[in-house]
């Protein structure tokens, strides 16, 4: 991805739907008590996706996030969570992959040129949890209540957007494009 603009991106773990089964909950049954075509809302995702150039397959599962949250803080330290946030997306939403699940989390680490043998350390004992903790109090404490959201001083963007709005969003807060 080429950068336009000189800006840092930070990644934040947000608990979505943090009391998901490890072997994941179907969609249907994950908004039973609420009043949605699940069918529709799910074929407005696809399109939305499909507009924004974005990988959207067909999932009937929703799945825990919270292993590849400590996992990709991790993979930032390493300098390749840009490389690992998109692995893992791709994973979910594209292929329907469970991310709760160790042997996905270890390949997608090492899709992402990361070492296994410390991905799978670093799943065991957990050393990245305080910092997603951390990251889910942020959330709470901002308002955040969806995901993507993107954070610039006071304004804030929520869901998937079209380049042109995350320009805009720059351009109120008076970052530059490069040149």
């Amino acid at each position: 991805m080429k950068r336009e603009y000189e800006l840092s991106i930070r990644w934040r773990a947000f608990p979505l739907h943090p009391d998901t089964p490890e072997d994941g909950l179907l969609i249907e049954k994950l908004f039973a008590d609420y009043p949605v075509d699940v069918k529709k809302m799910m074929g407005k995702l696809r399109k939305k996706a499909e507009d924004l150039g974005l990988p959207f397959g067909e999932r009937e599962k929703t799945y825990n996030s919270r292993l590849s949250q400590e996992l990709g803080l991790w993979a930032e330290s390493k300098n390749k969570g840009d490389a690992f946030h998109h692995a893992v997306f791709r994973a979910y939403f594209e292929d329907g992959k469970n991310i709760a699940k160790l042997p996905v989390l270890l390949d997608l680490a090492e899709s992402a040129s990361l070492p296994r043998e410390e991905a799978a350390e670093v799943l065991e004992t957990r050393s990245f949890k305080a910092a997603v903790d951390a990251d889910w109090a942020l959330s709470r404490e901002k308002e955040i209540t969806a995901v993507p959201t993107f954070v610039m001083k006071q304004d804030r963007l929520v869901g998937a957007q079209p380049y042109d709005m995350l320009k805009r969003l720059m351009a109120a807060n008076n970052i530059k494009k490069r040149s």
